[in-house]
C-alpha cells in the first residue's frame, strides 16, 4: 500500500456547498493528504473573488488537519504534478455529471498518466446541491442553510447585500 498519497480536489467552489464539504469528507478517509485546489481564472462568473472561495474552502477545511486548500490558475495537470498528486478527486452527483465527467478523465489520463481519477458522491442529501443553485437561490432571497455550512452562508447573505440584490 503506497502511503503518503495526495488527492487534488479541484473546482470553482463557488460558493462551497455541503456536496464538496462532503466529498472532502470522504476524500480524507481515503488518502493521506488531499488538497483542495480553487480555481482562479474560470469560464464561469464567479459570484464570489478567488480570495472570498479560498477563505470559504479554508473554514469548510478546519476539521481535517490533512487537508490543505490552495489556488491555482493554468493546466491543472501543471498544478497536480508539482504537488505531487497520484488522484484527482471529482463529485458526482447525478448521471447528469457523468458524461461531462467520464470525458474530462479521459483527457486527464492522457495528459496525466500517472494520476488517477476517483469519483466519489456525495451523500443522498446532497445529491442535488450545486453552486448554481445556491447562488440562484440567495440572490432571490431564499433559505441556503439546508445547502451550505453556517460561515458559507453568512458570506452568501454579506455578499447579495453587497450587490444590492435584496
Amino acid at each position: 500500500m503506497a502511503h503518503n498519497v495526495i488527492a487534488v480536489y479541484p473546482g470553482t467552489f463557488d460558493p462551497m456547498t455541503l456536496g464538496h464539504e462532503d466529498v472532502v469528507r470522504r476524500a480524507t478517509q481515503l488518502f493521506d493528504r488531499v488538497i483542495v485546489a480553487v480555481a482562479a481564472g474560470h469560464h464561469k462568473k464567479a459570484m464570489f473573488t478567488l480570495q472570498e472561495r479560498i477563505e470559504m474552502a479554508r473554514l469548510v477545511a478546519q476539521p481535517y488537519p490533512q487537508v490543505e486548500v490552495e489556488s491555482f490558475s493554468g493546466l491543472l495537470r501543471d498544478f497536480v504534478v508539482s504537488r505531487g498528486g497520484k488522484a484527482m478527486v471529482r463529485g458526482l452527483r447525478a448521471v447528469t455529471d457523468f458524461d461531462y465527467e467520464f470525458q474530462l478523465a479521459g483527457m486527464n489520463r492522457s495528459l496525466m498518466p500517472d494520476v488517477e481519477t476517483v469519483f466519489l458522491t456525495p451523500s443522498d442529501k446532497y445529491q442535488f446541491i450545486s453552486s448554481t443553485f445556491v447562488r440562484e437561490i440567495a440572490v432571490l432571497g431564499g433559505e441556503v442553510d439546508k445547502f451550505v455550512s453556517p460561515s458559507v452562508q453568512q458570506k452568501l447573505i454579506d455578499k447579495v447585500r453587497s450587490l444590492g440584490r435584496e
